[in-house]
């Protein structure tokens, strides 16, 4: 509530795997919600589930275009883009104009609306770092010219973005960096290593280790990360800059799958292949302004996340063994 009356909230992308547990974890606290999706990769199954629900309203729309007429809101948050190399690589001109002329439009949506406003940017940002954990002070080690910059410097671009509008015309801004994070409603063809190993592991396939498995990542689950996203959205007061949301537990890749196949017994075999271009190395957050400022650190523990994830990848590929797959992007969810 505000000032006596339901919130209404923006969330663009909220068809994707973090925007519909956004956009749930919003209900829940009755506010009105709107969920602005293009569906390039989010899908209409992901809301399924709020299809009668009186206080949600869906619009389809690409934000690197004008925007359709829309309500007034008090809150705006910007999820739209897609966030797996495999997605974003496929078209990445459109990917870098969602990150700067969509985060634009939505900003100037903010400023007309005298709406807080919050980014969610990457932990892509810092590329290879050089530091490490990797604080929010550290500029990063970003190739500008490679495969990945589409991503990495659209979203450093819209950081900017971001607090251009917070000095030129003193909205309310706040900037998420955003990193590994899985969970249910992840996309079986999501191209990350978790979505990739359980899916290789439940269907028995060989299972893909990129390099020699020595690099690390830090996962985070999707609970957890929309909590910290509501908290950083809430907090009133100057933030100073960005805000890592993230598991601070580092492990290796080669350990994640280890994991997942003790966790399901699977037979597959593991199969090397060479590194991504410009695939960091590490990846590992220092969550203490995110612990300061919002009282926020992770709860979910690895093994409980992944076998809620895997219960999830488990059950869609028994609807899709039944002759009932998962609605696509684009396609009518299921009933």
């Amino acid at each position: 509530m505000k000032n006596g009356r339901t919130t209404q909230v923006l969330v663009a992308g909220g068809a994707g795997f973090i925007g519909s547990h956004l956009v749930d974890a919003l209900l829940a606290e009755g506010a009105r919600v709107t969920c602005l999706d293009s569906f390039l990769t989010g899908r209409r199954v992901n809301l399924a589930h709020l299809a009668r629900e009186p206080r949600f309203d869906l619009v389809e729309a690409d934000i690197t275009a004008p925007l359709p007429a829309l309500p007034r809101f008090d809150r705006v948050f910007n999820l739209a883009c897609a966030a797996s190399p495999p997605h974003y690589q496929a078209d990445p001109l459109h990917t870098m104009m969602t990150s700067v002329v969509g985060t634009h439009r939505l900003l100037e949506l903010a400023r007309e609306n005298g709406a807080r406003f919050l980014q969610a940017s990457t932990s892509e940002v810092y590329g290879d770092p050089d530091v490490h954990p990797q604080q929010e002070s550290y500029w990063g080690n970003v190739n500008p010219t490679g495969p990945r910059a589409c991503y990495d410097e659209g979203k450093r671009a819209a950081e900017s973005l971001v607090f251009d509008f917070e000095r030129v015309h003193g909205l309310d801004v706040r900037v998420a960096r955003i990193f590994n994070t899985y969970g249910p409603r992840m996309r079986a063809d999501d191209g990350r290593v978790v979505s990739n190993v359980i899916c290789q592991a439940l269907a028995g396939d060989d299972i893909t280790l990129y390099g020699d498995g020595r690099q690390t990542r830090s996962f985070c689950f999707a609970s957890d990360l929309v909590d910290g996203m509501m908290r950083l959205m809430h907090h009133d007061g100057p933030l100073g800059g960005p805000v890592n949301l993230g598991n601070p537990h580092e492990l290796t890749v080669a350990d994640l799958v280890a994991r997942v196949v003790r966790l399901t017994g699977t037979a597959s075999e593991i199969v090397h292949r060479p590194l991504p271009v410009d695939d960091p190395r590490r990846r590992r957050p220092d969550i203490t302004r995110a612990r300061t400022l919002l009282a926020w650190a992770p709860r979910v523990a690895l093994e409980d996340g992944l076998k809620a994830t895997l219960t999830w990848f488990a059950d869609e590929l028994a609807e899709r063994a039944r002759g009932r797959p998962a609605a696509q992007p684009g396609e009518p969810a299921l009933a």
